[in-house]
């Protein structure tokens, strides 16, 4: 088995639901490190503002200055300077506008507009509503990347090609959905 196979099944195996969050937060973290670092910076994880009020779930340093490459043309596209990664393993419960609002209330000038839902389910409607308003009043696009996704990058990755080419095509799907 490949690595990109062994990190595939891995996630596959997470248990859905509040049993499961630590191991599918701790799982996509290792994939987003080996799909995205370099060269993106390692993860801050868990970091806090200063006040401890808010708590992202991973924050990617993104030092890519040079907009020839992927997370070049991403920080200047959206100032993507820190990517932000909410993490939701949810069971019965939808992913809804809710979980959309918490990480838009994450995404501060210097994190930049860009920011990642790692869903191990496809969000509601009304979750995919309230970020058409977000970006429409804010600018911010908040993106939903489920564990398809992320196999998807997996073996990207696998065929040496550039997983965060994915990145990028989810943000053009949004804005051709975008109403």
């Amino acid at each position: 088995m490949s690595e990109a196979s062994d990190f595939a099944s891995n996630l596959s195996s997470c248990p859905a639901g509040t049993n499961g969050w630590k191991e599918f937060e701790d799982v996509c973290i290792e994939i987003l490190r080996y799909l995205f670092v370099p060269p993106l910076a390692k993860p801050k994880i868990q970091p806090r503002t200063f006040s401890g009020i808010d708590r992202r779930d991973a924050v990617f340093p993104n030092r890519n200055f040079d907009a020839s490459n992927t997370w070049g043309y991403l920080l200047q596209e959206l100032d993507a300077r820190m990517v932000l990664f909410e993490f939701k393993n949810y069971d019965k419960t939808e992913i809804g506008k809710e979980e959309v609002d918490q990480t838009r209330n994450y995404m501060t000038k210097p994190m930049g507009r860009l920011a990642i839902m790692v869903c191990n389910k496809l969000p509601n409607e009304a979750a995919h509503i309230r970020r058409n308003t977000v970006f429409s009043s804010e600018k911010k696009i908040i993106l939903f990347v489920t564990n398809d996704h992320l196999k998807e990058m997996l073996f990207i990755k696998e065929r040496e090609e550039d997983p965060a080419d994915l990145i990028v095509d989810l943000v053009e799907w949004f804005y051709l959905q975008h109403e």
